[in-house]
C-alpha cells in the first residue's frame, strides 16, 4: 500500500505504482471526488483507492509539509505530526476537520474501495467511536439508501461525542474556502472523556481496566458496545489488584476491578460525559 504522504494526485502516478507492485494508492486529500472517479476510470481494476473519509485536515500538500520535523524533530511523514501550524496564535493554517458521514454514496459512486480515518495522535475511545459509526453507516447504505438516511440522526450524535475540530467535506466538492478554516482557536471540541477498555471480566461480574481518566463510585458512565449500542450504567465498586476498596480512580493507567450496574463485555470501551464528571452528575 502506497501512503498518502507519496502525494498520489492523478493517475499516472497511481500507474506507476502500480508498476511497482502496489496493492492499494491511498489519495492525497487534495484531490476532488470527481477527480478521483476520473483516476478510477484510467487505472487498472484490481488496484484499489483508499481515501480520507474522517479526521484532521492537513494544511498541506500532502506529503509535503516539513514543519513538525523543522520544529520538534517529530516527523510528519512518519505518522508523528505535532501540527505546528495551529499553534502559537496564528490559526491562518487551522483547516476544520473532514467529515463525509452525509456522502457515503458519493464516496462509493466515485470508485473508492478502502476509506481511511484520520487518527493521528488520537485516544482508542476516538477510534473506536469514529470506526465503529462509520462501519454502521456503510452497513447500512448497502442494505438500503433509506435505512442509511433514517439513521443521520444517530451517526451524527455519535460522530459529535468524539474530539473534533467543527466540520468540513475538505476538497471533495471543490475549492474549500474561508468557510473551511476555524480563525479564533485551535482547540478541540471534546465532550467525552474515555475510562478504559474491557479487558477481562470476572467470575463475580467485575470488569478489569487499566483506567485512564479519573471517575469515581456512583458515577453514571456509559459502555460502548462494538455493534453502536450505548449503554448507560452505574459505577457501584472499584476495587484495586490486591482487593482494596477504594471510592476514585484519580491515578492513569492504575489497574482497577470495576463492580457496574450492567455487566460489560472483554473488549466494551467505558467513557462518560465530561458534564457528569465536572457537573458532579451521577
Amino acid at each position: 500500500h502506497v501512503s498518502t504522504q507519496a502525494n498520489n494526485t492523478n493517475y499516472m502516478t497511481y500507474r506507476f505504482w502500480y508498476q511497482q507492485g502496489a496493492k492499494r494508492v491511498v489519495s492525497a486529500r487534495e484531490l476532488s471526488l470527481a477527480e478521483i472517479k476520473e483516476i478510477r476510470e484510467h487505472i487498472p481494476e484490481d488496484l484499489e483507492i483508499e481515501s480520507f473519509i474522517h479526521g484532521a485536515m492537513c494544511i498541506s500538500y500532502s506529503g509535503r509539509c516539513l514543519l513538525s520535523s523543522f520544529f520538534t524533530g517529530r516527523d510528519a511523514n512518519q505518522g508523528a505530526c505535532t501540527h505546528p501550524c495551529r499553534e502559537r496564535g496564528t490559526y491562518i493554517f487551522n483547516s476544520k476537520d473532514l467529515c463525509m458521514i452525509e456522502h457515503i454514496p458519493e464516496m462509493i459512486e466515485a470508485g473508492i474501495d478502502s476509506f481511511k480515518i484520520e487518527g493521528r495522535m488520537k485516544t482508542a475511545l476516538y477510534v473506536a467511536t469514529v470506526a465503529r459509526t462509520y462501519r454502521k453507516a456503510i452497513d447500512d447504505y448497502l442494505e438500503s439508501e433509506e435505512k442509511y438516511r433514517a439513521n443521520m440522526d444517530w451517526y451524527k450524535e455519535e460522530i459529535s461525542k468524539c474530539t473534533y475540530r467543527q466540520f468540513t467535506t475538505g476538497f471533495y466538492f471543490g475549492k474549500p474556502d474561508e468557510n473551511t478554516q476555524i480563525y479564533d482557536s485551535n482547540t478541540y471540541i471534546n465532550e467525552y472523556i474515555y475510562l478504559g477498555s474491557i479487558e477481562e471480566v470476572t467470575e463475580e461480574g467485575l470488569a478489569k481496566i487499566t483506567q485512564k481518566n479519573k471517575f469515581c463510585v456512583g458515577d453514571c458512565i456509559e459502555i460502548m458496545k462494538p455493534n453502536g449500542d450505548n449503554i448507560e450504567a452505574s459505577v457501584l465498586s472499584l476495587r484495586t489488584e490486591d482487593g482494596q476498596q477504594v471510592e476514585s480512580a484519580p491515578h492513569p493507567q492504575q489497574v482497577l476491578y470495576v463492580e457496574l450496574s450492567t455487566v460489560p463485555a472483554v473488549f466494551d470501551l467505558l467513557r462518560v460525559h465530561k458534564e457528569d464528571i465536572e457537573g458532579g452528575k451521577q
